[in-house]
């Protein structure tokens, strides 16, 4: 599964600031094309027919729109693709993932609940359903649907379950259920600065600075994964250790690499606890 989005995205909860997983490696993504393993095997592309074939390609056509902001042309291909084949799972998913993005929650739903009607077993659509109804405030829903999606792990990565499972527990207030969660995605792929950021945050809720430290630490030691964010919430943790060498190293970064971020701006002002 593939994720178009690329910006840091701020997510709050609690007043814990967490980086949202759809920026790197994914709480919604787009859909695989309809293949989905059957028994012990993996799918080909000759398992398909050639109608179901046809549609596929319009599905893809679909995705890259999507994948491009191109909502509207997206949803042109994708009429095109459920006219050829009705039944193909991943079309009506990346219809809800199309209007989720557009604000229209209510079509959104209905094309989620209809991918799954076709196919209950779909991880790829329980994961992004799941996530949609996070985002809907409706946790206990979410929680299950996230449970029920990690038993397929051949339909998205386990790690990318698990790491938007834990986003959606710390938003729902769940600390120590998202910092295991969070924990076990980690171990399943250490080098996502998303979960290493996210689990830093949940321990620095729970007041396990020394932890929290080591992960953020992981996030801001590549250059390219810095992020104001990142460096905020370390400056906050050295802050709260009374470590004012690190802060003040810390804080020179984000005031030169993030002129006139909100962070910045609560750095000056001294809101550490905010």
């Amino acid at each position: 599964m593939t994720t178009y989005r690329s910006a840091w995205v701020p997510f709050f909860a609690a007043s814990v600031v967490l980086v949202t997983c759809a920026h790197l490696s994914g709480c919604a993504s787009g859909p695989r094309g309809g293949l989905r393993s059957t028994g012990d095997d993996l799918p080909t592309q000759s398992d398909e027919t050639e109608v179901r074939k046809r549609a596929r390609i319009r599905l893809e056509l679909a995705t890259t729109y999507y994948a491009q902001g191109q909502l509207t042309t997206a949803l042109d291909e994708l009429k095109q693709a459920v006219a050829i084949d009705p039944t193909l799972p991943a079309s009506h998913e990346l219809r809800g993932l199309i209007y989720d993005a557009m604000g229209e929650t209510a079509l959104a739903d209905e094309n989620f609940k209809k991918a799954l009607s076709l196919d209950p077993h779909d991880g790829s659509v329980l994961h992004n359903y799941a996530w949609f109804l996070c985002r809907q405030g409706k946790y206990a829903a979410a929680d299950a649907m996230f449970e029920q999606a990690l038993t397929w792990p051949r339909t998205i990565p386990t790690s990318k379950v698990l790491l938007a499972r834990g986003v959606c527990q710390v938003s729902a207030g769940l600390y120590p259920e998202a910092e295991k969660t969070l924990l076990k995605s980690y171990e399943q792929d250490p080098s996502n600065p998303a979960t290493a950021y996210n689990l830093s945050a949940v321990l620095f809720r729970r007041g396990e600075l020394n932890r929290a430290l080591f992960y953020v630490r992981r996030v801001n030691s590549v250059p390219e994964q810095i992020s104001a964010q990142s460096l905020w919430l370390a400056i906050r943790i050295e802050h709260k250790l009374g470590n004012q060498k690190a802060q003040d190293e810390l804080a020179d970064q984000l005031r030169s690499r993030f002129v006139g971020s909100k962070e910045a701006t609560a750095l000056e002002l001294g809101h550490f606890d905010e």
